[in-house]
């Protein structure tokens, strides 16, 4: 296993943005209910329970979102990451929704601004070599 990554510069030079094939959707799920497959991740609220669902499980009128998944290890101590990449894709007018997990960061993004959004997250680490 690697060392997780905390310096900030050396997490974005350091990251390999990667576009997941499937499409998602964030939606409030019943606690009642057995959560679909596939279900990505959860997160609850005092609104309710959101779910990470493929777009296949979520209501018609669901935003469909790809994932672009940071490679890289980085540290859950680490400060900047995030924050770097929500401001690249927040100039470029494209809405990012964060998820941590324990080994990589993971930005959904709306679909049909995705392929944008990889170009800007490849850039962004290429400026930071």
């Amino acid at each position: 296993m690697t060392t997780p990554i905390k310096d900030t510069n050396a997490m974005i030079a350091s990251m390999h943005p990667v576009l997941q094939p499937d499409e998602f959707a964030f939606v409030v799920w019943s606690e009642n209910e057995p959560w679909p497959e596939g279900t990505r991740a959860s997160c609850v609220e005092p609104e309710g329970l959101s779910l990470i669902v493929p777009i296949a499980q979520a209501p018609q009128d669901a935003v469909a979102m790809r994932c672009i998944t940071l490679q890289v290890h980085s540290s859950l101590e680490g400060v900047g990451l995030t924050a770097a990449v929500s401001d690249a894709l927040a100039q470029a007018g494209i809405p990012a929704n964060m998820v941590a997990g324990y080994h990589h960061d993971h930005v959904y993004v709306p679909s049909n601004l995705s392929k944008d959004a990889l170009k800007i997250l490849q850039a962004l680490q290429r400026s930071s070599n």
